[in-house]
């Protein structure tokens, strides 16, 4: 009979995963029993994804508050420091923002608006054409920005994260200025020593800093990538991906991940004879349409993942192959000419007007956005993720 379940997306349970431990035999083991307490079996192509929280804890890749000031006073010494364009996140960036005051003196923050990278907003872009502020050019001090706007909170968390940050960074014992800015340079009328926090923009902001006479430039992504006293570190990312682990620490973004995926995927393979294609995810790469919050605060989607996985889908439309090429077939004989061709499509349909309309992006986002939101971020205790029928098609 044929097949007529297409990609199914499993979050499989598992034990809770501590410092030592081995994640590829955790992954491997939670994915065979799952199949045999569901009575299913695994295929050849499909994809075991596991979390990087999980893979970071298994590491061990922490750091302390402690640590990041260290860091932060080997890099910039005595200077004021500009902290430049953080996300507004209390699990991603508050532990960080204490770090970095604990190891500096004075900060002017500057942040961007009317929301950060990620989307989340301070205020909306209704309120700045009320008020006749233009946020390319327009340079707010806190003070004019109260008078402007007021208190205002996150949509979702409550926060004033203006008010929140403030105080964080005088809790250290740190002087802290702050104005709201989306031309990084702006902070250079304050300080020539520049910590830019962006994520996905970080390459141009540090081009743009040292191009108009910066004289301290470093990233998140250039904190921590070697240890200091003992702590965790990124070699490419640094503080980048990390998130809040107790009041004085946080987990990094997992170092070594090729070996992990790696590993799954033989066993997998000695086990079962089937060849699945395994990956680290993170953050899903998708945007919340009531918050506005794009949700990648990662720096990928995927630190790592198999060979199987490069690249991005090469799918015709189902639909334009209907409207337009065999318009006038129907029934039996229409299935019968959209799986034929199918069947012979082109290796490459990148251009061609039968693949208009699909998804136009790396497999490893795609998939990763779908397990990120299969497991979800709370208590489902679902790391790891099983999806299959991923790589079928209507002739499968």
């Amino acid at each position: 009979m044929e097949r007529l379940i297409g990609t199914v997306s499993r979050g499989v349970r598992a034990p809770i995963i501590r410092q030592g431990d081995d994640i590829a035999e955790i992954v491997v083991e939670s994915v065979l029993n799952a199949a045999k307490s569901e009575n299913f079996e695994l295929r050849d192509q499909d994809v075991i994804a596991t979390t990087e929280a999980v893979v970071a804890r298994a590491q061990g890749n922490y750091a302390t508050v402690d640590q990041i000031a260290t860091d932060i006073k080997n890099k910039f010494g005595n200077e004021t420091i500009g902290v430049i364009f953080p996300i507004l996140s209390r699990n991603r960036f508050s532990i960080c923002l204490k770090g970095i005051a604990r190891g500096a003196k004075k900060i002017v923050l500057m942040l961007s608006y009317p929301s950060d990278e990620v989307g989340n907003h301070l205020i909306d872009l209704d309120s700045l054409d009320e008020k006749g502020i233009n946020p390319w050019t327009d340079i707010l001090t806190e003070a004019r920005y109260r008078e402007l706007f007021g208190y205002r909170k996150h949509t979702f968390t409550g926060v004033d994260y203006i008010e929140y940050y403030k105080e964080l960074i005088q809790g250290e014992g740190c002087e802290v200025e702050v104005i709201l800015a989306n031309d990084c340079r702006a902070i250079l009328s304050y300080t020539k020593s520049v910590l830019n926090c962006d994520i996905h923009t970080r390459v141009r902001t540090k081009r743009l800093l040292g191009a108009a006479g910066a004289s301290l430039v470093y990233g998140l992504d250039d904190i921590l990538t070697a240890s200091v006293d003992g702590s965790g570190y990124n070699e490419n990312y640094g503080l980048l991906g990390s998130n809040k682990a107790t009041e004085e620490s946080v987990k990094l973004f997992p170092r070594d991940c090729m070996p992990v995926v790696e590993k799954i995927q033989k066993s997998i393979l000695e086990k079962t004879g089937k060849h699945v294609e395994v990956m680290i995810y993170g953050d899903g790469a998708f945007k919340d349409p009531v918050g506005k919050i794009w949700e990648l605060a990662d720096p990928v989607v995927s630190p790592a993942y198999t060979a199987g996985l490069e690249g991005q889908p090469n799918e015709v439309k189902l639909k334009y192959l209907a409207d337009n090429d065999f318009a006038n077939l129907s029934g039996q004989e229409l299935k019968d000419a959209i799986s034929d061709y199918i069947r012979n499509k082109d290796s490459d349909l990148v251009g061609n007007m039968v693949s208009q309309g699909t998804t136009p992006r790396r497999l490893t986002d795609l998939i990763g956005s779908l397990c990120d939101l299969t497991s979800g971020s709370g208590d489902k205790g679902t790391p790891i993720v099983l999806v299959q029928g991923y790589f079928d098609n209507y002739t499968k």
